[in-house]
């Protein structure tokens, strides 16, 4: 007799081969491999039962919004899967940078010097280097997170000055990304992973596609933008 639990594996098993799949032919028309592309599945808003079966699946590289959340759902899940990599995608606030150092594998939202102070304070405290994207307000929206474009490479210099890692999330910014010599771009969710591989993603964020849609939140939040290079309101 099939469990529920088998059942949904095996949904989140199928779904995860028809990204790979597709991933592995967007990366072909660039020149590339698959293996040279980071499926990030974006778990906000999602608890530990319906991750299980992603990660259950095989998936190992993920994505929250909110550090408050990821602390209360992934400790658990990291303790019996330590190969777990965990991505912080949304905005981050100064006041919780040593959190975020101390969850988080990668952090996506490197967008002012205040920031990069409080990041590399708490990287010194604990010990460790995590890899920084740096965002960028590609649309010089208001509502969006992210370093004016005019400010990215004064930023991209004082994160080096400070030995953080940066690796830019640029989306028609490759170029930007080549002269500052940084091999990494995040980029691309669940409606256009495809396209911002074959721009030269190497990372890409997708929700959707895997677990479904969310329902709508029941309070306003505010928009992150993920500010980084997105160009569609969702995972």
């Amino acid at each position: 007799m099939t469990t529920d639990s088998s059942i949904a594996t095996q949904d989140a098993a199928s779904r995860l081969a028809t990204i790979q799949d597709e991933i592995a032919k967007a990366a072909r028309l660039t020149g590339r491999t698959a293996d040279a592309i980071t499926l990030i599945a974006i778990s906000k808003t999602k608890d530990a039962a319906a991750i299980q079966p992603l990660i259950d699946a095989g998936q190992r590289v993920f994505g929250e919004n909110r550090v408050q959340e990821a602390q209360e759902k992934w400790p658990v899940l990291r303790q019996a899967h330590p190969d777990i990599r965990l991505h912080l995608v949304g905005q981050l606030q100064s006041n919780k940078a040593a959190d975020a150092v101390a969850l988080f594998d990668v952090i996506h939202s490197l967008d002012r010097p205040s920031l990069l102070s409080a990041l590399a304070k708490a990287m010194d405290a604990q010990g460790k280097r995590v890899p920084c994207y740096v965002q960028v307000n590609i649309g010089a929206e208001p509502q969006k997170g992210g370093c004016a474009i005019a400010d990215t490479p004064a930023l991209i210099a004082a994160a080096r000055a400070a030995d953080v890692e940066p690796a830019p999330y640029f989306a028609l910014l490759a170029k930007m990304a080549r002269e500052e010599s940084l091999p990494r771009l995040s980029m691309g969710m669940s409606s256009d992973y495809e396209t911002a591989i074959m721009l030269g993603a190497t990372d890409i964020r997708v929700g959707t596609a895997l677990f479904g849609d969310r329902p709508p939140p029941a309070r306003p939040v505010p928009r992150s933008g993920l500010g980084m290079l997105r160009n569609s309101p969702g995972a």
